[in-house]
């Protein structure tokens, strides 16, 4: 028998920086991960452009996607071992559907969410893609994809999945941190993950745990202002913006603009959620995009005939940023339009055009909500409590509040 006849061996490990050696659990697993729709998600940066604030910042959604899988994993194992029955095919369920949760996510991940496709976000997308799947392994992802939109019946395993302590956060945190650099992001997450338990089929994280979860919510709040919505990220993430903006505004005036071919389909067509549920081209399509096809892009548009486009990628390019400032209340219209006034002379632009350049907007931060999807402590006399009820030390009701921020960008030299 030849080695080429020889079935591979599933269970491949896998060296992670953040948790070490990661095994592969199931077949199923092993097999969606050497799947050409998930392999993309090795060309998709976890963080978008926050590498032009910390270089560190290069991992991806594959690093991620796998993290989260294994700590799916862990909570499974833990659960079982206080008792509660989760059978091979829940757990298996599990895994997949933490796996998957973010394959349906575009290039530069949130930051062109709503610019590539219309009115569809990534859950979206993520969906579409496992009910494909599901068609192609024979109907083996219909755990996964039931425990993924909240109908399977043991509600606490969708929670694992989607929650305010999922396996997502508990795994972006500590990854995003640990790669940023920024050390208040990180998490005990090993130590959350023990003190998981199930009451009433949700989930719910053991008294003695509380203060592990109060650093998580804590941590949630600094890496949202210190990392994602830190005020040079902001800016690098709204020229990104504006440079899809201005692509697609000439595209549909039928300008000639080089784009890689998956690309050129979404520059040119308006593509929406209907379409790709129905249009299996299209899905494959946006299967093939990633970071390197919106780069490769705007790296040629550098040297376009239309001189915003070419201006907004030569900054880009060049890391010459928007000037941002970041404030509690809004920018005064008047302020605004006299910086307007000042781009339209400087850049030779209308009114319209120099909305490329100056241009204001919001940013919201809400590190812990509280609803009927709160993160449950059970107390040592058995009565299940919101955290921000239960905790003794810290104002989570203060977190709970939404922070409302608003910015200003333009041009640095405008002045």
């Amino acid at each position: 028998m030849s080695s080429n006849s020889v079935k591979p061996n599933k269970r491949k490990i896998i060296n992670d920086p953040i948790y070490g050696f990661i095994s592969i659990p199931y077949e199923l697993v092993y097999d969606l991960i050497e799947h050409p729709w998930f392999q993309r998600l090795r060309r998709i940066r976890q963080l978008g452009l926050t590498s032009l604030v910390y270089p560190g910042a290069l991992h991806t959604r594959f690093h991620h996607a796998i993290g989260a899988m294994y700590l799916s994993t862990l909570a499974v194992e833990e659960l079982r071992n206080k008792g509660f029955e989760i059978s091979k095919d829940e757990a298996e369920g599990v895994a997949v559907a933490v796996l998957l949760h973010d394959i349906g996510h575009g290039p530069f991940s949130h930051a062109l969410e709503n610019s590539i496709v219309h009115n569809i976000s990534h859950e979206d997308v993520s969906l579409i893609f496992m009910e494909k799947l599901n068609e192609q392994f024979n109907g083996k992802l219909k755990t996964a994809i039931e425990i993924f939109v909240n109908t399977y019946p043991k509600k606490f395993l969708h929670q694992l999945v989607s929650s305010q302590l999922d396996m997502d956060r508990l795994d972006y945190l500590k990854r995003d941190s640990f790669y940023t650099g920024v050390s208040e992001g990180v998490i005990s997450s090993d130590r959350i993950i023990k003190m998981l338990t199930i009451v009433n089929d949700e989930l719910a994280v053991e008294e003695k745990g509380i203060y592990s979860v109060e650093k998580f919510i804590m941590a949630r709040r600094l890496m949202y202002w210190q990392v994602y919505l830190h005020k040079t990220v902001l800016s690098a993430e709204n020229l990104l913006i504006k440079i899809l903006s201005r692509a697609k505004e000439l595209a549909e005036q039928n300008v000639n603009l080089f784009a890689t071919p998956a690309f050129e389909n979404f520059l040119y067509s308006k593509i929406d959620k209907s379409v790709l549920e129905k249009d299996i081209d299209a899905l494959e399509n946006f299967a093939q995009l990633d970071d390197n096809d919106i780069y490769a892009s705007i790296k040629v548009w550098q040297n376009h005939a239309d001189k915003i486009l070419s201006l907004l990628c030569t900054n880009l390019i060049n890391r010459n940023l928007y000037k941002i400032e970041i404030a509690p209340l809004e920018y005064g219209k008047e302020n605004v339009n006299a910086l307007v006034k000042k781009a339209v002379l400087k850049f030779e632009v209308s009114e319209k055009e120099a909305s490329y350049f100056v241009f204001t907007g919001t940013v919201e931060n809400k590190a812990y909500t509280i609803t009927t999807d709160s993160i449950n402590i059970l107390m040592k006399n058995g009565e299940v409590k919101d955290v921000a009820n239960a905790s003794d030390h810290l104002n989570i009701n203060a977190l709970s509040e939404t922070v409302k921020k608003y910015f200003l960008c333009q041009p640095k030299n405008l002045d």
